[in-house]
């Protein structure tokens, strides 16, 4: 079971702090964190409800109901504080009482609200006590009650978000598996636990991608939309968005002319999408030549969502009349290098996070990113606080990283008037025999093969 381990460590922190905390852990319905909460308590004594949707007096009377059965309690009155009074750990060890989907009680009930801050304050329970207040609702979490909640939220002493795995914790996931094996993967599900938990290792690529995504049957053939419709409304409108991006459509005019939509309504939805963690703005690194830049660009931020628009979506007629092996080879086969290049990418920029926080590069970067110019791009700048850059290129598509692609990242450095002291060339395949003589000629350039991230 791929669980997120960073999460499971900072929940453990918080528990062992002394004094009473209250934390808020969210995540999208796949980041498995029931199965994280199953890890984190399996040693410790705690109290775990299930909230639902229901009404008030319902779920007081389901929790009731729980509380008497756990501690053998016979309760006197129907109420949360008086639940929270009857808890216990049954000794001196701090007691945990993880409350799941908070939202579904917290929405509709200031009663719980209340004990739990009074829990927290030790005026029920008297033992030292961790509340985890959880919830699979991303939107409600950070909108809702980061940000239209301040007084909820000031009281809460941690948040922490599930988010998706790094790369280097999918390949952990994946130990028998090649690097281009764990980035194809990565570029499809993301590191997404829920997704990963279903990958077949005893199955190919496209074996995986036609039982999980392109057959009727398979538990990610209707997973978008669930996504979606989890929490935003007018699906058919986030629809014809999220296709016109994958399609690359992906500045405001862009969508403005083909939605057909003003550009005051796809600006709503796309803050809404992007409070979802769906879209994201992409902001190239800030260099001198800005007048070059490509500004305002959006792009699908979540992976299988990216994926689905990208290749599925725009044919679904044809995934229900041909069978998924065929679909894949006509529809994703073509075109899946090409899409992978953007995941590459990020594994590299990743890598160099590690190298910097191992003190293995030649400058202390404190800045990365990408730039996207309108003329032409640069896959990864990395600056210091002294303004010492590492520029770099990754390559993934082509059968060799050359000399000539290296040229092409000097003519975007001028585009956006930048040096560099550094230059990383990562390539999947291999580098041109030029392009080898070239790193031993001049020590700025480093070449990387995939196969040492």
């Amino acid at each position: 079971m791929i669980i997120n381990s960073r999460s499971l460590k900072q929940i453990q922190e918080e528990f062992e702090n002394s004094g009473n905390r209250l934390i808020m852990l969210y995540g999208q319905k796949n980041s498995e964190k029931e199965a994280l909460m199953k890890e984190f308590l399996k040693d410790k004594k705690y109290f775990y409800y299930r909230c639902r949707p229901a009404t008030e007096l319902e779920q007081c009377r389901m929790m009731g109901e729980e509380i008497e059965e756990q501690f053998e309690a016979k309760l006197t009155q129907q109420s949360y504080e008086e639940y929270f009074k009857r808890v216990k750990s049954g000794g001196p060890e701090k007691l945990v009482i993880w409350i799941d989907e908070a939202q579904y009680v917290m929405k509709k009930d200031e009663t719980f609200w209340e004990a739990v801050l009074k829990l927290r304050a030790r005026r029920l329970y008297p033992g030292p006590v961790l509340i985890v207040l959880s919830s699979s609702s991303i939107v409600w979490c950070e909108q809702d009650v980061k940000e239209e909640s301040p007084q909820i939220a000031g009281k809460i002493d941690s948040w922490i978000k599930l988010d998706d795995l790094n790369f280097l914790e999918v390949v952990r996931a994946f130990p028998d598996y090649s690097v281009r094996e764990s980035i194809q993967i990565y570029g499809v599900l993301g590191g997404v636990p829920g997704y990963l938990n279903l990958w077949n290792k005893e199955e190919s690529f496209k074996e995986n991608i036609c039982r999980l995504v392109l057959s009727p049957k398979g538990a990610l053939f209707n997973e978008v939309q669930e996504i979606l419709g989890l929490e935003l409304r007018e699906l058919s409108v986030y629809n014809t968005i999220l296709s016109a991006i994958a399609q690359g459509y992906n500045k405001l005019n862009d969508l403005f002319l083909y939605t057909g939509m003003s550009r005051a309504k796809i600006s709503v939805y796309m803050k809404n999408l992007a409070h979802f963690d769906i879209v994201e703005k992409v902001v190239s690194f800030e260099t001198g030549g800005w007048e070059n830049a490509k500004k305002g660009v959006y792009q699908i931020k979540n992976t299988f969502v990216n994926f689905w628009f990208k290749f599925v979506y725009g044919h679904e007629s044809k995934l229900y009349s041909m069978n998924s092996e065929d679909f894949y080879d006509t529809y994703i086969a073509l075109e899946l290098e090409t899409y992978l290049n953007r995941y590459f990418r990020n594994v590299c920029m990743e890598y160099l996070s590690l190298l910097n926080q191992m003190g293995r590069l030649p400058v202390k970067v404190n800045k990365m990113g990408t730039w996207i110019g309108k003329n032409g791009h640069i896959d990864i700048v990395a600056q210091s606080s002294a303004r010492e850059r590492i520029v770099a290129v990754c390559n993934w598509e082509s059968a060799a990283l050359t000399v000539d692609m290296v040229q092409e990242m000097f003519l975007a450095m001028k585009q956006a008037k930048i040096q560099a002291e550094h230059y990383y060339l990562f390539s999947a395949k291999a580098f041109a025999p030029a392009l080898v003589a070239l790193a031993k000629e001049d020590r700025r350039f480093e070449l990387i093969d995939m196969n040492e991230l």
